[in-house]
């Protein structure tokens, strides 16, 4: 690779970064200045991230806060060090460009180093939650074709048995696995053995798999790291902040919120470790770490929303969610605690953010927002593809986004589908309304019919969780002879609310004066919600079980379900 053209391509990236810093506050003018950086030679940890590392040698990089509440830092420079030597130890095992390495660690130092040293040799990295069972593990070195392991030690009995030519290596000392901690022995100057290109594959991703078996998503040297500029403007992340994101290592939402984005920003990752989610705690150390920029999923501002959120004197500039539907009560009363805006995102594993509302825009309550800069956004109907007010996101691919995958690894079948003609398909429903805010109306696989009328279960959901005893509700379809189908409610109630026939008329009236007659909630269960490794709701998994009972008799309900007919004064 020549060192002109790899300067050239790393003064490109920054330009537009900085463009997008630039106009953080007016998204209409950053979408229309901003063109994605298409450097014909880029690596981002060699040509960005060690040019920052030049430039801003002591600025914290990465700050881990332990569940004792020590706290250790890193700088970028470290950093950088630190992951050449990685790198340069990790070719001397063997490691080559092109290789699959699965990386299962929790929020620790070696999590990032590694993780740069791969982008730095141009090796393929599968981050992996440590949650997950040993038949998944096995899926995903599998499928996955892993020529390395890293993992921690308390985590390598996850692999006793498990057949395969791959190389172990071991954050922590374990008989038969190569000691992680010798790489401190290794140079601190890297040279890539071999050359790398911006639309190599960097690295491979297991979808979550709420609806289906997990797909395996691949994401390029170019697509993450570059991609997420559009997430980096989302955030409204700035040089210096303090970023701090609830997400676990091994999904999407980590590489999104505590790798690329925040780092694209030259600020600083901050990571608050709990062996058990406290939300009380997160708040004392988003106060006492001075965090400027958060980003949660749904589930935690609602847990959130069970504190009195106004005795905490956060100093946050930004608060952003995604993940999930984030439902508007959530960000009426974060509003009213902390005088600013919770600010809802849409992104997918495939890509990086699309559709958000950007720093200093309007909010619509309950909108997704707008197209993020770079990517132009097609809601399709479902029956004739045309653009409607009302259908599929699709992302336009005439100039196919950087932040869009390059297809999935082992069903080139399924990246045709879905990237059909001059369109990504998202397999996702929303509406737009007349100034361009696009609102979630569910998966396509969730959205159902109850007498004939289409039914969202996300806006069903979110006037649910809107009372007092609900702390999650998922909606699916409920057989019925007459309607075909109505909306039945599966309810995890808040900490010590009785699961009793008075708990559930007060969840369906309260429903009930808010949907339409033709949305009613008609049946709800109390019951743990069933969840993916990364903690959304498995749809799928209720709405199997509800099909395969099939029409009930008034003798043969579950236990802990209640129908609007057992319930006097709501039937009718």
């Amino acid at each position: 690779m020549s060192r002109e053209k790899a300067e050239a391509g790393a003064a490109e990236f920054r330009a537009a970064r900085d463009l997008l810093l630039t106009h953080r506050e007016d998204q209409e003018r950053a979408r229309r200045e901003f063109t994605w950086p298409r450097p014909e030679q880029f690596n981002w940890a060699l040509d960005y991230f060690d040019e920052v590392a030049e430039r801003r040698p002591d600025r914290t990089a990465l700050r881990i806060v332990e569940e004792d509440g020590s706290e250790a830092r890193y700088t970028y420079r470290q950093m950088s060090e630190r992951s050449s030597q990685v790198a340069n130890w990790l070719n001397n095992q063997g490691v080559r460009a092109g290789d699959r390495i699965l990386l299962m660690l929790g929020n620790q130092v070696e999590l990032w180093e590694t993780l740069l040293a791969a982008i730095k040799l141009g090796a393929v990295v599968a981050p992996t939650a440590t949650a997950l069972s040993g038949t998944d593990l096995m899926d995903r070195l599998e499928r996955g074709e892993i020529a390395h392991v890293v993992c921690s030690a308390a985590e390598t009995e996850k692999f006793a048995g498990m057949s395969g030519h791959w190389t172990r290596i071991c954050v922590g000392y374990v008989e038969g696995w190569l000691a992680y901690a010798d790489s401190e022995h290794a140079g601190l100057d890297f040279h890539p053995p071999h050359p790398v290109h911006p639309d190599d594959p960097l690295l491979l991703y297991f979808t979550s798999g709420t609806s289906a078996r997990p797909k395996l998503v691949t994401h390029t040297q170019r697509s993450y790291p570059v991609g997420h500029l559009s997430t980096m403007y989302w955030l409204g992340v700035q040089p210096g902040d303090v970023h701090l994101n609830v997400s676990a290592p091994g999904w999407a939402k980590h590489a999104y919120g505590s790798v690329f984005a925040p780092w694209n920003a030259e600020a600083t990752v901050l990571v608050v470790n709990q062996d058990r989610f406290d939300p009380e705690r997160l708040l004392d150390e988003v106060v006492r770490r001075g965090v400027d920029t958060l980003c949660a999923p749904p589930t935690v501002w609602r847990m959130f929303l069970q504190t009195d959120l106004a005795s905490w004197k956060v100093g946050l500039r930004e608060a952003v969610a995604t993940g999930e539907p984030l439902n508007a009560e959530v960000v009426d009363r974060v509003r009213e605690a902390w005088g600013i805006t919770v600010r809802d995102g849409f992104g997918q594993t495939e890509t990086t953010i699309l559709l958000g509302n950007g720093p200093g825009e309007t909010v619509v309550p309950g909108s997704m927002g707008r197209e993020m800069p770079g990517y132009s956004v097609v809601l399709a109907d479902q029956a004739t593809e045309e653009p409607s007010d009302t259908g599929q996101i699709c992302v336009d691919t005439t100039e196919e986004p950087v932040g869009l995958m390059k297809g999935y690894a082992d069903s080139p079948e399924l990246t045709r589908e879905v990237k059909r003609g001059s369109r990504y398909r998202t397999g996702d429903i929303a509406s737009r309304d007349s100034n361009g805010y696009i609102t979630y109306i569910g998966r396509s696989d969730d959205v159902f019919k109850a007498s004939d009328y289409r039914i969202s279960p996300f806006e069903l959901e979110s006037v649910l969780v809107e009372h007092e005893y609900v702390a999650e509700a998922a909606v699916v379809p409920s057989p019925d002879p007459l309607r075909l189908a109505v909306a039945k409610a599966y309810v995890a109630l808040a900490a010590g609310v009785a699961p009793d026939s008075e708990t559930a008329r007060s969840i369906m009236a309260y429903a009930r004066e808010r949907l339409s007659p033709y949305k009613r909630v008609r049946r709800l269960e109390f019951a743990d919600l069933p969840k993916t490794v990364s903690g959304k709701i498995r749809r799928v998994q209720l709405r199997q079980a509800e099909a395969e009972r099939g029409a009930v008799t008034d003798d043969a309900r579950n236990p802990r379900e209640y129908w609007e007919e057992d319930l006097p004064g709501l039937k009718g």
